[in-house]
């Protein structure tokens, strides 16, 4: 199992969830701890994207370190404005 790092913008973006939403992102991230290589961003891209329901999770994994580092989580429009930033 992976440890979990979470970068600064993240609490911003957790912050702002539903506490139905918030509870499902938590099961998502333990998910994504046991086996986190799931599907790519982008084609070649370092960073992995979860899903619940209309909502992203992006994260990396970092193997080096045993560790899974979460960047983003929020509906599909501000998932696409945060990967144009990237």
């Amino acid at each position: 199992m992976y440890s979990a790092a979470f970068e600064g913008g993240w609490q911003d973006y957790f912050g702002k969830l539903e506490k139905t939403l918030k509870e499902r992102a938590l099961k998502k991230i333990a998910k994504i701890l046991e086996h986190p290589q799931k599907r790519h961003l982008r084609k070649g891209a370092r960073y992995f994207v979860g899903e619940i329901g209309q909502y992203r999770i992006v994260y990396r994994v970092y193997e080096e370190m045993n560790e899974v580092r979460f960047y983003f989580i929020g509906g599909h429009k501000e998932y696409g404005k945060w990967c144009n930033e990237i």
